[in-house]
């Protein structure tokens, strides 16, 4: 018997559905069920009745539910406990968010400085594994951009907000302005990523565009910003957003990156999704994201 394998029961017994309860822990739905059904096989009991439109919990599964989050309980104390006798990191393992541009660089530069001795690994993955990598102690700490659902004993910390910039054909007649009011792209085509990449970005988006008084005229789904970008480029009819940190690494004569008329209107915070019980073994990564916010206020 595995602790994830409470963890998934656990979770399924609370949502009473597997395709939420995959989503809660940050996996995808065929772990959850074939986890559990090894959890049955060694228990020896079956601990969910399954139809096509409902989850319950059998006699079994009911009487297993409290041991199961006791169990649980105790991991989190037994971590708990020890957590203030933790040395500091000699390595750091981080997740990190796409666009972050030059506060990377930054980010990187102060951390030295408040821990000489640490070795940094970068890592990328997506939204949902960062925070599972973090939760399930395989990384320390994880960029995201704004707060989302997380695990169980992951805590989010903001640490700044980030701009983002509207990027457009560099011969569109907007593209010489200081900045971009979004309702003159009503006509054109927007490109973004599949909404399952980031969702809080699309959102933010439409958000944005309903406000200016229309509804965008979507291109074909963005691949990559490079490849978008080289389609802009290139002459192709249309516009885009990307993180300022990031366009300011990607100047192109070809593009032109404008900031919206209305500020605020497109950015989102960026966070350090940490595990609770590291916070003060992550001081040296905490002072550096808050030297890379106080850089930003005096630029």
């Amino acid at each position: 018997m595995e602790l994830r394998q409470l963890r998934y029961f656990v979770a399924v017994a609370e949502e009473l559905h597997f395709g939420r309860a995959a989503e809660r822990l940050m996996i995808v739905q065929s772990s959850v069920s074939q986890q559990l059904g090894r959890l049955e096989r060694e228990l020896g009991v079956v601990l969910f009745e399954r139809s096509p439109r409902s989850v319950r919990l059998t006699e079994a599964g009911a009487a297993f539910l409290p041991a199961a989050k006791k169990v649980l309980a105790a991991e989190r104390r037994a971590r708990t406990s020890v957590a203030e006798f933790l040395t500091p990191p000699t390595v750091l393992r981080i997740g990190t968010s796409r666009g972050m541009g030059e506060r990377l660089e930054r980010l990187l530069v102060a951390l030295k400085r408040h821990a000489p001795g640490v070795k940094v690994e970068l890592t990328s993955a997506a939204l949902g594994q960062r925070l599972r990598k973090v939760s399930e102690h395989e990384w320390d700490a994880a960029f995201l951009r704004g707060e989302v659902a997380a695990p169980e004993g992951v805590r989010q910390i903001p640490v700044w907000h980030d701009e983002l910039v509207v990027a457009l054909p560099a011969d569109h007649p907007s593209a010489t302005d200081r900045c971009v009011d979004l309702a003159q792209l009503a006509e054109l085509p927007l490109y973004l990523t599949n909404r399952l990449n980031n969702a809080l970005l699309d959102d933010l988006v439409l958000t944005a565009c309903a406000k200016a008084g229309f509804e965008p005229v979507f291109g074909p789904e963005q691949i990559s910003i490079q490849d978008t970008l080289a389609a802009l480029g290139a002459g192709a009819a249309g516009w885009t957003v990307l993180y300022a940190p990031h366009a300011r690494l990607l100047r192109s004569s070809r593009v032109a990156f404008l900031p919206v008329c209305t500020p605020g209107v497109l950015a989102l915070p960026t966070v350090l999704a940490v595990r609770d019980n590291a916070m003060e073994r992550l001081e040296p990564l905490l002072a550096a994201c808050r030297d890379v916010a106080l850089g930003d206020r005096t630029a």
